[in-house]
Formats: structure tokens, sequence, C-alpha cells
């Protein structure tokens, strides 16, 4: 990884700040957009606009939250958190931006990557043959299923260098989901969007090749959340990886053991802690 410049360290603690003033209450804050990290090392910050006024947040969508914002070292753009503002009276603020694209479903073409909107839901469509898993304790041994190949795998090629890993501090359930996109980025995943089905508990992610599930509830993971990825997972014919902010139980660490799932812990700081073999592998070969 390259080392950051003064200039950009500076860039890092000095971020933009606007005022900005509640629609609600009319209290006045000083707000200074956060900062991500870019692939490159390099900080990424949304322009934020001084001329427009914030607006409340009511609902949510993909296309909402997220825009489109150019590393202005590399060039390269990302999907970045919308800047928002937690007003004391209760209202959230989404901050306005300049300059930056907003991901509409419309433009999706594919191959893209652009994010799908978190509120349509996914046309009905038959239900695909999902093999049950195997029951606790045992492992799936026969040629054919899922879990075990017909024909000897592949050898992994030598996983490509990786920068160190940039995290976001989690302070809210919005903040582990970016905290888990940016870990699947990091490990080479791409066209990462909020998956098509949604899962039971927490938030489903979808990139290429990988199904992806984030708990940020205070409770660990349960048995019923590690089966139902995997069967979702084997629906769709791909991987998947388990976020949890609070862990796992004992009984659904064993079953992802068995499922070959691996499990990480999202701490504080927003690095992901692997806590199986799984996600050990995982974090070593990348995508």
């Amino acid at each position: 990884m390259d080392t950051l410049s003064r200039r950009d360290v500076l860039e890092w603690a000095m971020a933009e700040s606007v005022p900005v003033r509640c629609p609600a209450c009319r209290r006045e804050h000083l707000f200074a957009a956060p900062s991500y990290p870019c692939a490159c090392g390099a900080p990424v910050t949304p322009p934020l606009d001084r001329l427009a006024d914030p607006a409340p947040v009511t609902h949510r969508t993909w296309d909402e939250d997220w825009v489109t914002v150019p590393c202005d070292t590399c060039g390269r753009a990302d999907q970045w958190p919308h800047p928002e503002l937690g007003c004391p009276c209760g209202v959230m603020l989404r901050i306005p931006v300049r300059g930056v694209r907003r991901p509409l479903r419309a433009e999706v073409v594919p191959g893209t990557g652009a994010p799908a909107d978190l509120e349509t839901e996914p046309e009905p469509e038959a239900a695909p043959h999902t093999p049950e898993p195997p029951p606790p304790g045992t492992a799936a041994t026969t040629p054919g299923s899922p879990l075990i190949p017909d024909h000897p795998p592949l050898p992994r090629t030598t996983p490509t260098p990786r920068p160190v890993f940039q995290p976001v501090t989690i302070r809210t359930a919005r903040d582990a989901v970016t905290a888990a996109t940016l870990y699947l980025r990091w490990l080479g995943y791409r066209d990462i969007r909020r998956a098509d089905q949604r899962p039971p508990s927490g938030i489903g992610l979808a990139a290429r090749g990988m199904l992806a599930q984030v708990d940020p509830t205070v409770r660990p993971a349960t048995l019923r959340d590690v089966e139902c990825l995997w069967l979702t997972a084997m629906s769709e014919s791909t991987g998947c990886v388990y976020f949890s902010l609070a862990g796992y139980a004992d009984d659904a660490r064993r079953r992802a053991d068995a499922l070959g799932i691996p499990l990480f812990v999202l701490d504080l700081t927003g690095t992901p802690q692997p806590v199986n073999t799984h996600a050990d592998e995982l974090l070593a070969t990348g995508a």
C-alpha cells in the first residue's frame, strides 16, 4: 500500500464543514462529512452542498442512502453512504451533496454493479429445489452433494497482495453494513449491492459469487439464521458469509463449520474478525 502523503493526512483530519439547520426544530448544527478509505489508500469525502437544504429521512432506499463519489487521487468511483446528521429533536437529516452521481435502478446494466433499490420486492418465481442441510453434527460426504464436488477442486492461484484494510468505526446499524461492504470489497468482491431476497434477520448483501448477511443487532446469530443463509446461497449457486455484531450461538457455530460458512464478528472499530477456519481461509485467499 502506498504511504499516505501529508496532504492526505490533513484531509482525513480536516473534513469540510457546513452549517445545517433542522427544518423541524430550527436548531443549527455544524456538520463535517465523514471520510472513507479508497482502495488506493486516499480519503474520499462526499462534497457537501452549502446552497441546498437538508431533507428529513422518512423512508430508506439504496438509491437515496448511497452516492457514487470519485477519488481525487486515483479517479476510482465507488458507492459510499450518503452523509446524514441526527438532530437531538429526533429527526434524521440527509445532507445534500454536490457533483456526485446517484446510482439509479434505471441505469442498471448486467455486470455494472449498480445497486438495486432497497424497497423493490423481487418478482414471484417458481421456488427452485434446494437441498436440506445435513443433520446437526454431520457433514455431506456423498459425491454430488452441494458440499462435496464430483471432481477434485482446482488449486487456487496465489492471492493478489491487498493493501491494509481501512475500517469504519461502527456506531449505528448502518455503519455495520458499511463496514461489511468495505470488507467484501477489500477481499476482492465486486458489484456489491442489496440482496434480492431479504433474510429473516439483518441485512442481505450480494456480490459476484458471494451472498453475505450482516446482523447489526445485539443478539447472537442463531442456528436458523445460519441455515437460512446457506439455503438461500444454495438456491442461487453461490458462496455465503456471515457478519455478526454480537457473535454466534454455539449451535450456529457448529452448523456453520459443517456447512462451510465463514463467520466474522464485527468489532466496534469496524474490522471483521474471523471466528472459524472457513473465515480464516477466506481472509487468506480473498475472492
